[in-house]
């Protein structure tokens, strides 16, 4: 009797497995890396596209755009997924109720972006004019408010994940997630000069997201 009363408990137990518990981090680490590694290869390959001149947003126009467009989609569902991880690793510690929310809009905004795409416009799709495009479409303004919101989430994440470091006297690492957003906001604010400074902060905040993921969740995949 006491065998059919304790099996339904353990038919119960919703406690994550072994291997979610890995998928998760791995999903945060592998993030930035997929997204920026299919913008490369389409920049590299489509016609017309100039990274002097065009953002990678700009791939998810044209008859190849669905590629770029999928991009933005799974990269924002695997930067949730290292949301919930890292929710997991910080629980009870400064910094972990607000991070994992501030990454979680940051996934968001991947996927927004993936909805609603930006404007044509520096030569791209090819044919289009070379002036910058005067004024934003309504896809092309969400587009953008997305992309703005969901990297200063991001720079907020890095500075809530810092307090953790500095409570656990990793003060390296307290530095380094503590300048982070610096790298991110420089690259932006070069934008008004060089569209290559506004990948290269972008780019930058998603590589230092995967190495801060990895070293957030690693211990607790063993």
């Amino acid at each position: 009797m006491s065998q059919t009363l304790d099996r339904p408990a353990a038919v119960l137990n919703l406690a994550p497995s072994r291997p979610a518990r890995r998928l998760l981090p791995a999903a945060g680490i592998a993030a930035g890396p997929l997204f920026l590694a299919v913008g490369l290869v389409q920049g590299l390959t489509r016609d017309g596209f100039d990274f002097s001149r065009n953002a990678l947003s700009q791939l998810s126009l044209g008859d190849l755009g669905w590629i770029q467009v999928t991009a933005f989609l799974i990269t924002g569902i695997l930067v949730t997924g290292g949301a919930v991880a890292i929710r997991q690793a910080l629980r009870d510690t400064p910094g972990g109720t607000w991070a994992p929310r501030l990454l979680t809009a940051f996934g968001a905004s991947f996927l927004l972006a993936g909805i609603f795409r930006a404007d044509p416009g520096a030569g791209f799709p090819a044919g289009t004019p070379d002036d910058r495009v005067p004024t934003l479409s309504a896809h092309g303004t969400v587009h953008l408010l997305a992309g703005t919101i969901g990297y200063l989430a991001l720079c907020a994440t890095f500075l809530a994940v810092a307090r953790h470091f500095a409570a656990r006297r990793q003060r390296g690492w307290a530095l380094a997630t503590r300048l982070a957003p610096v790298g991110v906001i420089a690259g932006f604010a070069g934008s008004a000069t060089s569209v290559a400074a506004f990948t290269a902060g972008a780019g930058f905040g998603l590589i230092a997201l995967s190495i801060v993921t990895a070293r957030l969740t690693w211990p607790t995949r063993a």
